[in-house]
């Protein structure tokens, strides 16, 4: 198994389904519990700040959460409503913890499908033992998997979802990404397409939290976001090439053994060009120390899953003048599309293997 130490931005936008008929009965009652700790939990956000108890740190943040949700929909054209005006405190460093699965030969994430939401590449658990139970059961069947900690999800309206202690880990800009990112879900939503919905919204969290920094005119700190963004851009470039060499491998008509032997060194090579990014860059990734463990598919499924549409939302968006009310109507155009039209238009690869 290979756990994630970074924290993979998964909005667990399944967490509507797994409370209906259709799923397992344990998944289910896990699920409910998980959501109601979290409804229970809420407070309004106002109130946490007037309260002479709350930490000052704690207040002063929330202070800047409570502008971006106001610059959230009064700017970027984001949902009004009750979501991320209240606070809640988990007691727990995520509020979920998500697997993805592949086979061990494919980089295509094992899919599950939910009432309402459709199908998503990944299965969360509000307790990390029971994720990691389900892992094992998966890697017992011979499948890659990971265990990503998620510090936010998107119930993608339907409960008014809270700030949560779990986001508190990031910096304030990285905070207002995530409660732009996660608003977005409720604006423009697919069933069955990951790529599609986490690619809109990192376009959405990249565009906005670029006007939040000019906003504040804070221009070296935009310089230095753009910066980290050309960064990683260059890295998903090699994930990207590394993950398309492996779908031509899998198609090959090798033995076990030395199909097995050639995606060694496929992740193997992966490893020697991201440290080489990195080294350029005299910073040191977690990735790269996470490529360390054995070679595993399902590392690569979800930057595929979070990156690789973005660059076609991003043009999409420069179409549009970066106007943003023309920019969500042009994606929910693309919404109205076959997924496999869609994905032609929008994502780098044109299409799964």
């Amino acid at each position: 198994m290979a756990r994630m130490v970074t924290n993979l931005r998964i909005s667990l936008l399944a967490a509507i389904g797994i409370f209906l008929p259709g799923c397992g009965t344990l998944y289910v009652a896990q699920a409910a519990k998980g959501q109601l700790q979290i409804l229970t939990e809420r407070q309004p956000i106002d109130r946490v700040i007037a309260n002479p108890k709350t930490d000052v740190e704690l207040r002063r943040r929330l202070a800047t959460v409570r502008e971006a949700r106001e610059f959230a929909s009064t700017e970027l054209g984001l949902p009004n409503n009750k979501s991320y005006t209240s606070y809640a405190d988990l007691g727990r460093e995520f509020v979920v913890w998500s697997v993805v699965a592949t086979p061990e030969f494919s980089v295509e994430p094992r899919e599950w499908c939910f009432p309402i939401v459709g199908c998503v590449e990944y299965r969360g658990y509000f307790r990390e033992a029971a994720a990691e139970k389900f892992a094992a059961r998966l890697r017992e069947e011979g499948f890659d998997t990971i265990i990503g900690g998620v510090p936010a999800y998107s119930t993608l309206g339907k409960f008014n979802d809270p700030i949560m202690n779990t986001m508190m880990t990031y910096g304030d800009d990285e905070l207002a990404s995530i409660l732009f990112h996660e608003l977005s879900h409720q604006l423009v939503y697919i069933p069955d397409d990951s790529s599609f919905n986490e690619a809109f919204a990192v376009a959405v969290e990249r565009e906005g939290l670029t006007r939040w920094l000019r906003k504040h005119g804070r221009e070296a700190d935009l310089g230095k976001y753009l910066k980290r963004r050309e960064r990683q851009a260059a890295g998903i470039g090699i994930v990207r090439r590394y993950r398309e060499e492996l779908v031509a491998l899998y198609r090959l008509p090798l033995p076990e053994a030395e199909m097995r032997a050639r995606k060694t060194a496929v992740f193997a090579r992966l490893r020697d060009d991201v440290r080489d990014l990195d080294s350029r860059h005299a910073i040191k990734s977690r990735f790269a120390e996470e490529l360390d463990g054995p070679p595993n598919n399902a590392r690569l499924a979800s930057f595929a899953t979070y990156y690789e549409c973005v660059p076609g939302f991003e043009r999409l968006l420069e179409q549009q003048d970066h106007d943003l009310e023309r920019f969500y109507a042009a994606a929910r155009e693309l919404a109205r599309l076959p997924r496999a039209e869609r994905r032609a238009r929008l994502c780098a690869s044109g299409g799964h293997e």
